[in-house]
């Protein structure tokens, strides 16, 4: 039985010089999911692709956007985070704006998936933005 798992280690090139072709030739999304994927994969316990509606998950990614929907009953802020294999939708209820919160972040959330819409969704994540690098 293959999992996802093997297949990945079945499609990722094995040596220096193959490696080295993949990195001269791939679309420039494609490198920047594979070094995202690597580089969080290290933090969180899932993937985007494997969540579950009704898991408790730790996530680390990166946000692609943050949408503000103002609303007559309660205003809310949602983010999509990637993680180099999926987006999970992170939605804070009655927020108009969070400190740190802002496309190109990075950070850990946690919390328990939903399904909104058939799609993944953390709602009122608990959440722990990453350090930006100095420079």
């Amino acid at each position: 039985m293959t999992t996802s798992a093997d297949a990945a280690k079945a499609d990722k090139p094995r040596g220096v010089f193959s490696r080295l072709m993949h990195r001269l030739a791939a679309d420039a999304d494609v490198l920047d999911a594979e070094d995202l994927q690597e580089s969080t994969g290290k933090v969180g316990n899932c993937c985007c692709r494997d969540l579950v509606a009704g898991e408790s998950v730790r996530i680390a990614g990166r946000l692609r956007s943050v949408v503000y929907t103002p609303s007559e009953k309660a205003p809310t802020l949602t983010a999509e985070l990637f993680d180099g294999t999926g987006a999970v939708e992170l939605v804070w209820l009655g927020q108009r704006r969070i400190p740190g919160i802002e496309p190109g972040r990075e950070m850990v959330v946690s919390g328990r998936i939903a399904d909104r819409d058939g799609s993944p969704a953390l709602f009122n994540p608990w959440y722990e933005l990453t350090p930006t690098g100095a420079g």
